[in-house]
């Protein structure tokens, strides 16, 4: 249990089946209580009895906060709702596919606001939070896109690219204050969301890796929790690559 006694705020985590979830339910073992954020009060509360029906948390231990995290005001009010929190995972996301030519600007724009801007406001106030309680850990859930020229995945990957550069900057900035900023960089893998939209083989995506697979998002969760914990004590602006050796080949 080591990290009981500490707190996470999860986001992207409302949905039962995605990279959230999962990782909700590894720290959740681990004994953090949890934070969990989504748009659905339905969904989120789906997950939330999920977690407590596996015993990965008890009652009283794991809550949803719903918040829109496009809307810089929601993101603000999450940041108080959540209170003092020692372990921040900036994990909601919006993916974006098409051409360039054909990207519209409110597509782009929606993709900026949750990727880059809501955790860009969520990190400036709750660093300072954790540094008054002796430090914490921030993880950004970053994409292989952010590296790798992707057609169709421009605006998705720029800003992942963003988010990987604001993960170096942050890990400068709030290392005096003993608040550790990584990044893990996931490859192809099996969430509800993308199985939905791909189907179960993902076209194909896992043969373009060096495991010739695709993963589960338990696997990056596993790696989120450790950068998280205080297994990872000098380990800070580090981008870690899960995704199957996808970027070594």
């Amino acid at each position: 249990m080591e990290l009981a006694g500490k707190t996470a705020l999860i986001t992207g985590s409302g949905t039962v089946g995605g990279l959230g979830h999962a990782t909700a339910k590894v720290l959740a073992a681990a004994g953090a209580d949890l934070v969990i954020t989504g748009t659905d009060p339905e969904r989120g509360t789906q997950v939330v009895d999920d977690l407590r029906a596996v015993g990965a948390g008890s009652v009283g231990r794991v809550r949803f906060v719903a918040a829109d995290l496009a809307d810089p005001a929601a993101v603000q009010q999450l940041g108080e709702d959540a209170g003092a929190v020692d372990i921040l995972i900036n994990n909601a996301s919006v993916m974006t596919f098409g051409p360039t030519i054909e990207q519209d600007l409110a597509s782009h724009d929606a993709a900026f606001a949750v990727n880059v801007r809501a955790p860009f406001l969520l990190t400036a106030l709750l660093a300072p939070r954790m540094a008054v309680n002796g430090g914490g850990s921030i993880v950004n859930v970053s994409s292989t896109a952010a590296g790798l020229g992707m057609p169709g995945m421009a605006v998705y990957g720029a800003t992942k690219a963003a988010l990987e550069s604001l993960t170096r900057t942050w890990a400068a900035e709030f290392a005096p204050l003993d608040v550790r900023v990584n990044a893990v960089a996931p490859g192809p893998m099996r969430t509800s969301k993308v199985v939905a939209a791909m189907g179960p083989d993902l076209g194909g995506m896992g043969l373009t890796t060096a495991l010739k697979r695709t993963s589960d998002p338990a696997e990056v969760a596993q790696v989120i929790a450790f950068l998280a914990s205080d297994r990872a004590s000098y380990v800070t602006g580090a981008i870690v690559a899960a995704d199957g050796g996808r970027t070594a080949i």
